[in-house]
């Protein structure tokens, strides 16, 4: 990653965004860009969008110095404010850079007209062309020392492997595969196993360290968080699993339970950019399905 992307909304909330990605960038030295978008007035009140444009100008200035003061940055941190949807403004930015990584609060609560809580989340998630990491308020990990890599039976779900193995090389990390299925059919145990070993292939030409266990029964997520939690797991890799509705694109019922569930940060990734991403397994031979 380059440049990581932090919505903030400026609650207590939304700041746990921003220290998740202070401790990614000072892993990987990828600069952070801070992001605050401002919901357009319809009624055409432009006295109240630049109050709320001075308003956040202020907060941000405010986080700049106390983090600049706080440690010696090798990265550039900054910020900037955008006026429409936010999911939209978001996604628009992320895509300008090369390599970006957003990294949000799934949890906010603040005076401004649109909040990161629910819905904002999983839309920022759903119509990323970037990997998103998302975070609940809780304690972040001074290192990402286990990676949870959950294998489910569709085809896209290896394709997270590559990036996931870049974060492990820069952190040290041990992954862990988890093969999960609600189904007892042998065929299906089958082909997850063959999944786990051409994975499994993967991260030793790699040399990333890894453990490999297979857990069937009535609910994916809690299946995958119960293991997590386990293992003392600091990030889950996953899918985002995306599904079009009659009128916009959703995540589908694994990724939005576990973005809502999650009690650690989760890396989440959308198919449709992995394809060149992924090569890199293809061409191993490994990855045949």
């Amino acid at each position: 990653m380059k440049t990581i992307i932090v919505p903030l909304d400026f609650s207590d909330e939304s700041l746990t965004g921003l220290n998740l990605a202070l401790m990614l960038a000072k892993k990987t030295g990828a600069n952070i860009q801070l992001v605050h978008v401002i919901v357009k007035n319809t009624g055409g009140n432009n006295g109240q969008m630049e109050k709320e444009n001075q308003l956040a100008k202020s907060k941000f200035e405010e986080i700049l110095q106390k983090y600049k003061e706080k440690s010696n940055l090798n990265f550039i941190l900054s910020y900037t404010i955008k006026e429409g949807k936010t999911f939209k403004e978001i996604g628009d930015l992320a895509d300008k850079y090369d390599d970006a990584l957003t990294v949000l609060s799934t949890h906010g609560a603040s005076g401004f007209e649109e909040l990161f809580i629910g819905g904002n989340a999983y839309k920022i998630t759903s119509h990323s062309r970037n990997p998103v990491i998302t975070v609940r308020r809780s304690k972040m990990p001074s290192n990402i020392d286990n990676i949870v890599l959950p294998l489910d039976i569709t085809f896209q779900t290896r394709e997270k492997v590559p990036y996931t193995v870049e974060l492990a090389k820069v952190f040290n990390s041990k992954i862990h595969l988890l093969t999960i299925r609600l189904s007892n059919l042998k065929s299906i145990e089958k082909k997850l196993h063959q999944y786990a070993v051409q994975v499994a292939s993967y991260l030793e030409a790699h040399n990333i360290p890894y453990t490999v266990e297979h857990l069937h029964g009535s609910n994916l997520t809690d299946l995958t968080l119960d293991y997590s939690r386990s293992i003392d797991a600091d990030l889950i890799s996953i899918m985002t699993e995306q599904e079009k509705s009659a009128s916009n694109l959703l995540l589908g019922n694994f990724a939005h339970q576990m973005i809502n569930k999650a009690f650690i940060p989760v890396l989440s990734f959308p198919n449709y950019h992995l394809s060149i991403t992924a090569e890199d397994i293809w061409t191993l031979g490994a990855f045949n399905a």
